[in-house]
């Protein structure tokens, strides 16, 4: 599952700049009726909608997904506020400037209001997952990962000593609509290893001729 999708006729880099700095996984589609069908197959966490250049489309588009029920947040110019009642079809509002960490928040308060996100810790040995916000913290050091390498570490941890085949894994953290080979399992693993280091590459085990699991905590 996305956790995003964005529906604009611009680049999502055009439109909201700091939206790459967070590293989530974010479909693009174009600012019209028909990508709605799409959006509701992806089903993801939230849909940002740009208004930016379109603002009588991306408002019509806001009140459909109002009544679809998925959670929304507008980016708009500020001269551009008055323009429609926002508020009465989009859960969040950013402007096309925010920063990274105003978007974070803004991300994370709209998951907590959603009820897709507590703020939950899961917790690895020294590792701190958090979910809320894609931070991975080992010992108090900030990790850098992708999404799929947080999406697969989250997952492998939230059921330690399960082993899960690569099969299973590309069907879980993938979704069953990624067509990869097996082999990307291992290339993420390995990338993932590499960035816990010596010291803490060994939360993630390899079961010989079976797949992966998270190290049992004494381990």
């Amino acid at each position: 599952m996305a956790a995003l999708v964005f529906l604009t006729d611009r680049t999502p880099e055009d439109a909201l700049p700091a939206l790459a700095e967070l590293r989530l996984d974010v479909k693009h589609e174009p600012l019209s009726a028909t990508a709605l069908e799409h959006v509701v197959a992806i089903a993801p966490d939230t849909v940002l909608v740009d208004a930016v250049e379109n603002p009588g489309q991306a408002w019509a588009l806001l009140r459909e997904l109002a009544a679809i029920g998925l959670p929304s947040v507008v980016v708009v110019e500020r001269d551009r506020l008055e323009r429609f009642p926002w508020h009465e079809a989009a859960d969040e509002l950013v402007f096309p400037g925010a920063p990274e960490a105003e978007l974070r928040v803004r991300l994370a308060l709209l998951r907590r209001r959603a009820g897709t996100g507590g703020g939950t810790i899961v917790r690895l040995g020294p590792l701190a997952i958090d979910t809320d916000t894609y931070r991975v913290t080992a010992g108090g050091r900030p990790l850098d990962l992708t999404f799929k390498e947080f999406e697969l570490l989250r997952f492998l941890a939230q059921q330690p000593e399960r082993v899960f085949t690569r099969p299973a894994l590309l069907r879980e953290v993938w979704g069953y609509d990624f067509y990869g080979g097996t082999r990307t399992v291992d290339v993420h693993v390995r990338r993932l290893r590499a960035k816990l280091g010596p010291e803490h590459e060994h939360l993630i085990e390899t079961v010989r001729g079976v797949g992966y699991r998270a190290a049992a905590a004494e381990r």
